[in-house]
């Protein structure tokens, strides 16, 4: 994470620790292995909480006759691609599932760990990655490639509601509050999130989707409250779409009901 290269789990089960992110040495053969058909989360943004390390599943297919002693890999880097920073407090890759022999060709799967814990992981580190693929060859070399896959690394939001009265009598009013916060990878907290375009919604007894009401401001502690008509009963909640470096979140539903 930051600046730093962590432990990495590799094919066989076997483990290698990294003191640092090291450019290719002198003499090594750059070259001579491709990477094709790389997915990392599905294709969906990477959110991160505060306390609990996140997976992340990804799978690639690596074509080369050459030998290598550990890897391969796929991960998160900015800045250079041989010395910039990594992404990951451990991977694990799976043996290789051989496609074509002959060729050198075999896919993998990978699963790749964020801690937010970590003492170099912080909120600078929101926003958008690269992805790099790399594996390690005899001698201390390596191939490492840029594989023009962007991914998006965000904090984790909350979103909570309140409906009240409940019940509530038809045509009276109802006021729904709530707050919407964020990860702080700083300090390991959720805070109020401030300014943001918050969408009341509401579903229908016996409908199967929600439908936007109205938008709302967050307050300067991320508070959230408005007023409706109560016509029918049914469920509300609030949904924040997120942004660039926040991930979206519903709250859970609070039923009321219209008497």
């Amino acid at each position: 994470m930051g600046k730093t290269m962590w432990r990495a789990v590799v094919a066989g089960g076997a483990a290698f620790v990294f003191a640092g992110v090291a450019a290719v040495p002198a003499g090594a053969a750059e070259g001579g292995v491709s990477f094709s058909r790389v997915t990392v989360n599905g294709g969906k943004p990477i959110v991160i909480g505060v306390n609990e390390e996140v997976e992340v599943r990804a799978a690639f297919r690596m074509t080369t006759k050459l030998k290598f002693d550990f890897g391969p890999t796929v991960l998160p880097y900015r800045g250079k691609l041989s010395s910039g920073d990594r992404l990951y407090s451990a991977v694990i890759t799976s043996d290789c599932k051989v496609v074509d022999k002959a060729k050198g060709i075999c896919d993998f799967d990978e699963w790749l760990y964020i801690d937010p814990r970590h003492v170099d992981f912080g909120n600078e580190d929101a926003g958008t990655w690269k992805t790099a693929a790399q594996v390690y060859l005899p001698g201390n070399a390596q191939d490492i490639d840029d594989v023009s896959l962007p991914l998006q690394v965000k904090r984790a939001t909350r979103v909570t509601v309140n409906a009240s009265p409940e019940p509530v009598a038809a045509g009276k009013t109802l006021t729904v509050t709530g707050r919407v916060t964020r990860a702080n990878w700083n300090t390991h907290t959720y805070q109020g999130y401030a300014g943001r375009t918050v969408s009341l919604q509401f579903k229908a007894a016996g409908a199967s989707s929600y439908t936007t009401v109205k938008k709302v401001t967050s307050s300067g502690t991320g508070a959230l409250r408005t007023t409706v008509k109560a016509t029918k009963p049914g469920t509300w909640r609030w949904t924040y779409y997120g942004n660039s470096t926040s991930g979206a979140k519903s709250s859970t539903g609070d039923y009321v009901a219209v008497r």
